[in-house]
């Protein structure tokens, strides 16, 4: 008699995915089987290529070497060295230039103590140090507003003003060379009133944690569970045959066939605990589990392993119907739903720009600070979707390629901009910037602009994760309203006990409690689904 292997079905071709495929597989015990809807495997991780360098549409970083598997996974299969140019973003931490709209070189002696607290407020905030210093409160201060980062981080600013005073007495006499050419009325501020500018700073680093967390407003992002979140100790790197790179590793163990391309699930029915014996012989077998395709096919399976992003649940849990949406028969239970629901989840795109062959010096490594949205001399050429971008870079020293990151409302709008609006708007935006930045060659900390009245682009290329159907979004974030209570509530398995437990299970970068919104999150996940299975199945080594 030929006992046959239970089938275990993985949504999802992402790091979760393939890391929960490959180890079951390896393990002999079962037959897996991964339904990918897009034509790809790698999920929110896709390795390009712009301008003859090797590019990250995703997933960009290893967050800290120190006990990561994506590291160990690049190690093993030399990854991390390439004879070809990549986005190695070597430089981008080494003395960046802060200039502002209107093209001053701004001072360290001004930048420094405004980014220093809010590196400060961040690591306290993050339980990384027990005092925040440099003129913020002690460590045994915890008031914090409405309970958001947002208002932790401008109660820090303010009391950072209220102890240092002087800033409000202080005559401009003396602040002039901090603006880059002499007096302060070139950035716009009259009087060079330090206390806007330091603000504008301070709302450049805000913006800069914005694409860190995906939150649209740090003010939705729940100071309680920040300190929750764990990295992974060491440098943070990329990789240099591409993120790509840790995919194929990882799928390189599947057989052909395994992995199935455009099979999008659009409907996954399973039976709670009190709905076990209305399960009736299916087409095949008894398998508890049917997932149903867009294509209007079907497969069964003793247990499903779901690893579509929090958008995608989101999406899927809202009345609709449309049929191209994930939904569960009968519907997930209410508090998984609740969870769903109350978790954050957000958009966080990146522009790559290449630079035209007239452009000949070398471009810096640029921190951008701009006027509030509501001020009254801000440069009207700049649209509002930029002001809220931190940085432009080349994406390695000499590249011609430059790079910025964009969160919120403000990438959602790049994704309907077409690339000559995108191409005109950047343009006139660093134009701007660099209009005046010859007037402070010294401040450029060796990176001269000559003739940089006209910054020109070739093209444009531009991620699109938030009206990508796959995914809707980029990553997960704690917010205000939510815990890390909910990732644990998203992450428990249905159903947990009866004859067919275990038929679906949860995996993902948002379902990790510490390690949410990394791909290493994601693995852990992966791996954390495998291993449950393992158990119930009496495999584990």
């Amino acid at each position: 008699m030929v006992v046959k292997k239970p089938r275990i079905v993985i949504v999802g071709a992402g790091m979760a995915g393939l890391t929960a495929a490959n180890k079951l597989y390896k393990k002999g015990a079962f037959e897996v089987c991964v339904v990918e809807g897009g034509n790809r495997i790698g999920g929110r991780i896709n390795t390009s290529e712009f301008g003859g360098d090797r590019i990250e549409m995703g997933a960009t970083w290893i967050h800290g070497i120190g006990g990561s598997p994506v590291y160990k996974i690049a190690m093993e299969s030399n990854s991390m060295e390439s004879d070809e140019p990549w986005e190695c973003m070597d430089g981008f931490l080494d003395d960046p230039i802060t200039i502002s709209e209107n093209g001053f070189v701004l001072n360290p002696s001004l930048v420094d103590p405004v980014s220093n607290l809010f590196k400060n407020l961040m690591d306290f905030a993050q339980g990384k140090s027990n005092g925040i210093g440099n003129g913020g409160q002690d460590g045994n201060w915890h008031g914090n507003g409405n309970g958001s980062v947002g208002s932790f981080l401008r109660k820090g600013l303010e009391d950072y003003w209220r102890l240092e005073s002087r800033k409000e007495k202080e005559e401009v006499n003396g602040y002039g060379n901090e603006y880059g050419n002499g007096n302060g009325n070139g950035y716009g501020y009259g009087n060079g009133n330090r206390k806007m500018l330091e603000e504008a700073i301070f709302a450049m680093q805000e913006n800069t944690q914005r694409t860190y967390t995906s939150a649209n407003d740090l003010y939705n992002l729940d100071y309680n569970a920040e300190s929750e979140y764990v990295m992974c100790p060491g440098e943070e790197v990329t990789i240099a045959k591409g993120y790509s790179s840790i995919i194929q590793s990882l799928a390189s163990v599947l057989p052909c066939g395994v992995i199935q391309l455009g099979k999008k699930v659009c409907k996954i029915e399973w039976h709670p605990e009190s709905d076990v014996q209305t399960i009736e012989n299916g087409h095949d077998d008894t398998r508890p589990v049917k997932l149903h395709f867009l294509d209007g096919t079907i497969i069964s399976a003793d247990h499903v392993i779901v690893t579509v992003s929090l958008g995608v649940l989101k999406a899927g849990i809202h009345d609709s119907d449309d049929s191209g949406m994930l939904k569960f028969s009968p519907p997930l239970p209410n508090n998984k739903i609740e969870a769903i629901s109350r978790l954050g989840y957000g958009l966080v795109n990146k522009l790559f720009m290449e630079l035209s062959p007239d452009f000949t010096d070398q471009f810096p490594f640029l921190q951008l600070v701009f006027h509030r949205s509501d001020s009254e001399v801000k440069n009207p050429k700049i649209p509002w979707w930029i002001r809220r971008t931190a940085t432009v870079w080349p994406i390695y020293k000499k590249s011609r390629v430059l790079l910025s990151w964009f969160a919120g409302e403000e990438a959602l709008k790049l994704e309907t901009l077409s690339d000559e609006v995108i191409r005109d708007e950047v343009s006139t935006t660093l134009s701007t910037f660099l209009s005046n930045s010859s007037d402070s060659h010294e401040q450029c900390n060796g990176n001269v602009i000559e003739n940089s009245s006209k910054v020109n682009l070739v093209k444009v290329l531009k991620s699109k994760w938030g009206n990508d159907p796959l995914f809707l979004g980029s990553y997960s974030y704690i917010a205000v309203g939510s815990s890390g209570c909910d990732m644990d509530t998203l992450a428990e398995p249905l159903t947990k006990s009866g004859s067919h437990p275990l038929q679906i299970l949860f995996a993902g970068e948002a379902t990790h409690r510490t390690h949410y919104s990394t791909t290493h999150g994601a693995y852990f996940s992966g791996i954390r689904e495998a291993n449950r299975l393992l158990e119930h199945y009496q495999c584990m080594d």
